[in-house]
Protein backbone atom coordinates (compact mmCIF):
# COMPACT_ATOMS: atom_id res chain seq x y z
CA UNK A 1 0.00 0.00 0.00
CA UNK A 2 1.16 3.66 -0.81
CA UNK A 3 2.23 6.22 1.79
CA UNK A 4 -1.13 8.17 1.17
CA UNK A 5 -3.06 4.52 0.88
CA UNK A 6 -1.89 3.72 4.16
CA UNK A 7 -2.40 7.69 5.40
CA UNK A 8 -6.10 7.05 4.13
CA UNK A 9 -6.07 3.30 6.03
CA UNK A 10 -4.97 4.90 9.25
CA UNK A 11 -7.89 7.68 8.90
CA UNK A 12 -10.67 5.74 8.11
CA UNK A 13 -10.22 3.88 11.46
CA UNK A 14 -9.72 6.04 13.02
CA UNK A 15 -13.04 7.83 12.24
CA UNK A 16 -14.57 4.58 12.65
CA UNK A 17 -13.28 4.54 16.23
CA UNK A 18 -11.52 1.21 15.21
CA UNK A 19 -8.09 2.25 15.33
CA UNK A 20 -6.91 0.40 18.22
CA UNK A 21 -8.79 -2.24 18.78
CA UNK A 22 -7.44 -5.67 18.73
CA UNK A 23 -9.57 -7.80 16.78
CA UNK A 24 -13.48 -6.38 15.54
CA UNK A 25 -16.89 -6.98 15.99
CA UNK A 26 -19.49 -7.09 13.43
CA UNK A 27 -20.61 -3.71 14.20
CA UNK A 28 -16.79 -2.26 13.38
CA UNK A 29 -16.83 -3.64 10.04
CA UNK A 30 -20.17 -1.68 9.32
CA UNK A 31 -18.53 1.24 11.27
CA UNK A 32 -15.54 1.00 8.80
CA UNK A 33 -17.91 0.98 5.76
CA UNK A 34 -19.25 4.12 6.39
CA UNK A 35 -16.33 5.55 7.47
CA UNK A 36 -14.84 4.77 3.84
CA UNK A 37 -18.00 5.89 2.19
CA UNK A 38 -17.47 9.49 3.70
CA UNK A 39 -13.71 8.98 2.73
CA UNK A 40 -14.91 8.18 -0.79
CA UNK A 41 -16.79 11.32 -1.14
CA UNK A 42 -14.06 13.25 0.67
CA UNK A 43 -11.46 12.38 -2.44
CA UNK A 44 -13.51 12.64 -4.83
CA UNK A 45 -14.89 16.13 -3.70
CA UNK A 46 -10.65 16.83 -3.46
CA UNK A 47 -10.23 15.53 -6.71
CA UNK A 48 -12.74 17.52 -8.83
CA UNK A 49 -11.65 20.43 -6.98
CA UNK A 50 -7.80 19.57 -8.12
CA UNK A 51 -9.28 18.85 -11.35
CA UNK A 52 -10.63 22.67 -11.29
CA UNK A 53 -8.23 24.16 -10.07
CA UNK A 54 -6.13 22.49 -12.98
CA UNK A 55 -8.62 23.85 -15.43
CA UNK A 56 -8.11 27.24 -13.94
CA UNK A 57 -4.41 27.11 -14.22
CA UNK A 58 -5.05 26.68 -18.06
CA UNK A 59 -4.81 22.31 -17.88
CA UNK A 60 -6.14 20.92 -20.98
CA UNK A 61 -7.91 18.18 -21.16
CA UNK A 62 -6.14 15.91 -22.99
CA UNK A 63 -3.29 16.51 -20.02
CA UNK A 64 -6.10 15.93 -17.43
CA UNK A 65 -7.33 12.38 -19.10
CA UNK A 66 -3.84 11.46 -19.58
CA UNK A 67 -2.89 12.00 -15.52
CA UNK A 68 -6.17 9.91 -15.05
CA UNK A 69 -5.62 7.16 -17.66
CA UNK A 70 -8.48 8.04 -19.42
CA UNK A 71 -9.11 9.90 -22.53
CA UNK A 72 -9.88 13.59 -22.81
CA UNK A 73 -13.20 13.20 -23.59
CA UNK A 74 -14.07 10.89 -20.64
CA UNK A 75 -12.33 13.58 -18.51
CA UNK A 76 -14.65 16.37 -19.54
CA UNK A 77 -17.49 14.41 -19.33
CA UNK A 78 -16.93 13.36 -15.41
CA UNK A 79 -15.00 16.35 -14.42
CA UNK A 80 -16.52 19.10 -16.90
CA UNK A 81 -19.82 20.45 -15.07
CA UNK A 82 -19.07 22.46 -11.56
CA UNK A 83 -21.65 21.25 -9.14
CA UNK A 84 -25.49 22.49 -8.92
CA UNK A 85 -25.55 25.98 -7.95
CA UNK A 86 -27.83 26.16 -5.16
CA UNK A 87 -29.92 29.07 -5.17
CA UNK A 88 -28.60 32.73 -3.93
CA UNK A 89 -29.57 34.38 -1.69
CA UNK A 90 -30.39 38.48 -2.31
CA UNK A 91 -27.05 39.44 -1.41
CA UNK A 92 -25.22 36.89 -3.07
CA UNK A 93 -23.92 36.42 -6.51
CA UNK A 94 -21.68 34.64 -8.74
CA UNK A 95 -17.96 36.17 -9.65
CA UNK A 96 -16.19 34.62 -12.56
CA UNK A 97 -15.39 33.11 -14.82
CA UNK A 98 -11.63 33.79 -13.05
CA UNK A 99 -8.35 31.72 -13.24
CA UNK A 100 -5.48 31.05 -10.91
CA UNK A 101 -3.87 34.04 -12.43
CA UNK A 102 -6.79 37.26 -12.12
CA UNK A 103 -8.96 35.98 -9.42
CA UNK A 104 -6.65 37.97 -6.53
CA UNK A 105 -7.26 41.11 -8.70
CA UNK A 106 -11.15 40.46 -8.62
CA UNK A 107 -11.76 39.57 -5.50
CA UNK A 108 -9.57 42.43 -4.36
CA UNK A 109 -12.39 45.08 -6.55
CA UNK A 110 -15.03 42.91 -5.21
CA UNK A 111 -13.34 43.21 -1.75
CA UNK A 112 -13.75 47.00 -2.23
CA UNK A 113 -17.75 46.51 -3.02
CA UNK A 114 -18.26 44.68 0.55
CA UNK A 115 -18.35 41.65 -1.23
CA UNK A 116 -16.48 38.42 0.47
CA UNK A 117 -15.89 34.64 -0.99
CA UNK A 118 -17.85 32.19 0.65
CA UNK A 119 -17.55 29.58 -1.85
CA UNK A 120 -16.18 28.64 -4.82
CA UNK A 121 -16.44 26.14 -8.23
CA UNK A 122 -14.26 25.98 -11.10
CA UNK A 123 -13.44 29.38 -12.28
CA UNK A 124 -16.32 31.43 -10.22
CA UNK A 125 -16.58 32.29 -6.45
CA UNK A 126 -19.56 32.67 -4.95
CA UNK A 127 -19.51 35.42 -3.06
CA UNK A 128 -22.07 37.31 0.07
CA UNK A 129 -22.03 41.11 0.28
CA UNK A 130 -21.87 43.12 3.35
CA UNK A 131 -21.60 46.77 4.06
CA UNK A 132 -18.12 47.05 4.41
CA UNK A 133 -14.93 46.17 2.70
CA UNK A 134 -13.24 42.80 2.64
CA UNK A 135 -9.80 42.02 2.05
CA UNK A 136 -9.17 38.35 0.57
CA UNK A 137 -6.21 35.93 0.88
CA UNK A 138 -5.15 32.77 -1.08
CA UNK A 139 -3.14 30.25 0.18
CA UNK A 140 -2.18 26.21 -0.48
CA UNK A 141 -4.22 24.46 2.15
CA UNK A 142 -4.06 24.92 5.43
CA UNK A 143 -5.88 24.85 8.38
CA UNK A 144 -6.59 28.47 10.31
CA UNK A 145 -3.39 29.76 11.81
CA UNK A 146 -3.75 31.31 15.24
CA UNK A 147 -1.65 34.47 13.59
CA UNK A 148 -4.25 34.88 10.90
CA UNK A 149 -7.30 34.44 13.24
CA UNK A 150 -5.63 37.31 15.40
CA UNK A 151 -4.98 39.15 12.37
CA UNK A 152 -8.79 39.18 11.93
CA UNK A 153 -8.51 36.52 9.05
CA UNK A 154 -11.40 34.07 8.77
CA UNK A 155 -11.71 30.90 5.88
CA UNK A 156 -13.97 32.43 3.60
CA UNK A 157 -14.09 28.56 1.65
CA UNK A 158 -11.88 25.90 0.48
CA UNK A 159 -11.49 24.98 -2.88
CA UNK A 160 -8.60 22.48 -3.16
CA UNK A 161 -5.56 22.88 -3.50
CA UNK A 162 -6.39 26.52 -2.28
CA UNK A 163 -7.68 28.11 1.26
CA UNK A 164 -9.51 31.15 0.72
CA UNK A 165 -9.17 33.69 3.55
CA UNK A 166 -11.06 36.89 4.11
CA UNK A 167 -11.18 39.95 6.65
CA UNK A 168 -13.55 42.42 7.45
CA UNK A 169 -12.11 46.05 7.42
CA UNK A 170 -14.51 47.63 8.29
CA UNK A 171 -14.23 50.54 6.74
CA UNK A 172 -18.26 51.32 5.22
CA UNK A 173 -18.30 50.34 1.23
CA UNK A 174 -19.84 54.47 1.40
CA UNK A 175 -17.18 55.77 3.39
CA UNK A 176 -15.15 58.50 2.54
CA UNK A 177 -12.23 56.57 1.79
CA UNK A 178 -13.46 55.26 -1.51
CA UNK A 179 -12.23 56.06 -4.53
CA UNK A 180 -12.73 59.73 -5.91
CA UNK A 181 -15.22 59.33 -9.11
CA UNK A 182 -15.95 62.31 -11.56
Amino acid sequence: MSTLGDAIGHAVLDEAGAADKPALALEDHIALIAASARADDEVRAILQRAVDAARAAGASWATIGAELNMSRQAAQQRFGHPSAAADLDEDERWLGPVSVFDEMAELDLAGLEGWHTIGAESSAHRMRRSDTRWEHRRSVWHALRASERAEGWEIGCRAFPWVYLVRDTGVPVTSSAAPATD
